[in-house]
């Protein structure tokens, strides 16, 4: 057989939309997984822009008070850079794009840098109302997720248990600044 003959019959062969027949990547659960999606990419945004305004946060603090807020906000930006780059990869896994910057909108106006470089307790504020955010939107997405996408579920559940430790350190940070 000839190549050209080859050719000819892989051509004539039934295209298939997909293997899966089950489970979020299969076309009965486009609709959810479009919802999911639309989840994923705020919570990309979400954590892209957390990483943003810690090292801006990290950077712009001053004092002997601050050192310690300071190196923890530092060493929080890999995880939650890592977070960003999961979120990225399980966009494509579902057959979506993840989204560039100009996409992006700001939405974290209480992380910003204050005006008084020695403003701490403002900083620690602004890190518990971030993560109390990302604790309640990825609630949402494990809820969404649910008897669909457990792939998904299971990825933001450990995300989640990160998020939750930040929380509770950043919580003890302002008992001590109080």
């Amino acid at each position: 057989m000839s190549y050209f003959e080859l050719f000819a019959i892989i051509v004539a062969m039934p295209k298939t939309e997909t293997h899966v027949t089950a489970g979020i990547l299969a076309p009965a659960n486009e609709a959810k997984r479009t919802e999911i999606l639309a989840l994923l990419e705020r919570a990309y945004w979400m954590e892209m822009e957390t990483v943003m305004s810690y090292v801006a946060n990290a950077a712009a603090l001053d004092g002997i008070r601050a050192e310690e807020i300071s190196e923890a906000l530092d060493a929080d930006v890999d995880e939650e850079l890592g977070h960003a780059r999961k979120f990225a990869a399980r966009i494509k896994d579902l057959y979506g794009t993840p989204p560039g910057s100009e996409a992006f909108t700001a939405e974290q106006a209480s992380l910003q840098p204050p005006a008084d470089a020695t403003d701490v307790v403002t900083v620690i504020r602004g890190v518990i109302e971030a993560e109390a955010g990302a604790i309640e939107h990825y609630t949402r997405i494990i809820e969404a997720c649910d008897g669909v996408d457990w792939a998904t579920q299971d990825m933001v559940i450990d995300i989640l248990r990160d998020e939750e430790g930040h929380l509770r350190q950043f919580e003890r940070y302002l008992r001590e600044f109080e």
